[in-house]
């Protein structure tokens, strides 16, 4: 049963191969392009109109420097919440269930943002690591937990979004099998939890997308310290 259960969360192979990348290019597809007439139809207004207000939420607290990564923030939010609803279908495969994948995604960009602190200001990012008006004492043991504290953040973002996708899916997981299984001796406690599996099936479209915002809204507060 164990074995079963975690099964959903391996990466699928076809003849060896694994659909991996496959899964990760297939939310590119499903968006319309924008087009040059001067109106558009619903679909892409309705798009533009939730890219624009995103857009407006994550840069407003940033300076003008960071506006530079609007492009990567508002595109890795719309790719984050794509495959996570597109993970709730039957039958499918949520790559961002998968640790390697969204540390991937974290690393480089949290490396990016402090290698811009660096470069821009070393005086502010190495300051981070000491608040001021520490006692002399205190300073090395200060120096070495923000040091850590620095290096958890993008392993505190991967695991973040990995952990709450997993959980959702079990959780839809077990609640769909024993909904399954009482429905021959119990139907009107199988009914109450196919009831109960479709509040969750909304709670965990509601989680696709407030994980997806938490990811990229860390990635842009990581960006203001040291933009």
């Amino acid at each position: 049963m164990t074995v079963s259960l975690f099964d959903q969360f391996m990466s699928p192979t076809y003849l060896g191969i694994p659909l991996l990348a496959l899964a990760l290019t297939l939310p590119w597809i499903l968006f319309p392009s924008p087009s040059a007439r001067w109106l558009n139809n619903r679909l892409l207004t309705l798009q533009g109109w939730v890219i624009n207000r995103f857009t407006q939420q994550i840069l407003t607290p940033l300076s003008l420097g960071g506006h530079k990564w609007a492009l990567i923030l508002t595109s890795l939010m719309i790719f984050l919440i794509t495959l996570n609803i597109l993970g709730l279908l039957p039958y499918t495969f949520t790559p961002t269930t998968q640790l390697s994948l969204n540390l991937g995604l974290a690393v480089p960009l949290w490396l990016a943002t402090v290698l811009i602190g660096l470069r821009n200001q070393p005086t502010a990012a190495l300051g981070h690591l000491l608040p001021e008006g520490t006692p002399t004492p205190l300073i090395p043991v200060l120096i070495i937990i923000e040091t850590i504290s620095l290096f958890i953040r993008p392993l505190a973002l991967g695991v973040r979004l990995t952990a709450n996708l997993t959980a959702g899916h079990l959780l839809m997981q077990l609640t769909s099998t024993a909904a399954f299984v009482l429905l021959s001796m119990m139907p009107t406690v199988a009914i109450l939890t196919t009831i109960l599996l479709f509040l969750l099936t909304l709670l965990e479209v509601a989680v696709a997308m407030i994980q997806a915002y938490v990811f990229v809204l860390l990635l842009s507060l990581y960006l203001q310290e040291n933009v």
